[in-house]
């Protein structure tokens, strides 16, 4: 995917903050907060990092977004399970189970909410085929450095690709389309709403990608 643009992030509803287009972003540093609802990380890290982000920097240009997805689980990350997080600060699953053993929850909800706008990735049915060009595809596009791999580790990389893809019933489209590795993840875009970073669990080095951007005219 070249250039990709805030425009490219696809949510499929809107559960908290209204609906909000490239439009309402313009000159503004984007950071997009990826998570699912049965993701104890999410909860534990990602999420409050991102409060902290919003809290610190929303008036010197900064706008956190959180989206939902789901590439598992299908069952527990679900549209009705965000809408009642949002709602009511419920959660479930093993995000549930790893708050509750860190005394976490109040009443068994969270003791905090959401202060920024929050969707949903658009979850569609995966009716594409499995075939050897698409898994070796796939590959390549979330795994960088496959190409460096001896033809061994290729063989078996390919083999849990499939595996993976065959039992996969599921496809979220900005999960999909930034090359998602998992959650939590965050996707970063500058004042014009260029892409400038995509990661994958690393919390700690957000906060200075953040002030870089929001250091930068428009």
């Amino acid at each position: 995917m070249s250039n990709p643009l805030f425009s490219d992030i696809t949510v499929d509803t809107w559960v908290q903050g209204g609906s909000v287009t490239a439009d309402d972003l313009v000159g503004s540093v984007v950071l997009v907060e990826v998570f699912q609802v049965n993701c104890p990380g999410c909860f534990l890290y990602a999420l409050p990092k991102a409060i902290q982000l919003h809290e610190k920097y929303q008036d010197k240009g900064l706008v956190v977004i959180g989206l939902a997805t789901a590439f598992e689980d299908y069952d527990k990350n679900t549209l009705e399970n965000l809408q009642r997080l949002v709602e009511t600060g419920e959660v479930i699953g093993q995000t549930f189970k790893a708050l509750h053993q860190h005394g976490m929850l109040t009443d068994g909800k969270l003791g905090w909410r959401l202060p920024f706008a929050v969707g949903m990735d658009r979850v569609v049915p995966e009716s594409e085929p499995v075939t050897d060009e698409r898994v070796l595809r796939y590959t390549r596009e979330f795994l960088p450095e496959f190409e460096t791999f001896i033809p061994e580790q290729k063989q078996a990389v390919l083999e849990q690709v499939k595996q993976y893809m065959e039992q996969k019933t599921m496809r979220a489209e900005t999960f999909e389309r930034f090359a998602l590795q998992g959650t939590p993840s965050a996707i970063l875009f500058d004042r014009k709403g260029r892409l400038r970073d995509v990661s994958f669990g690393q919390i700690e080095h957000q906060q200075s990608l953040v002030e870089q951007c929001l250091a930068q005219e428009d």
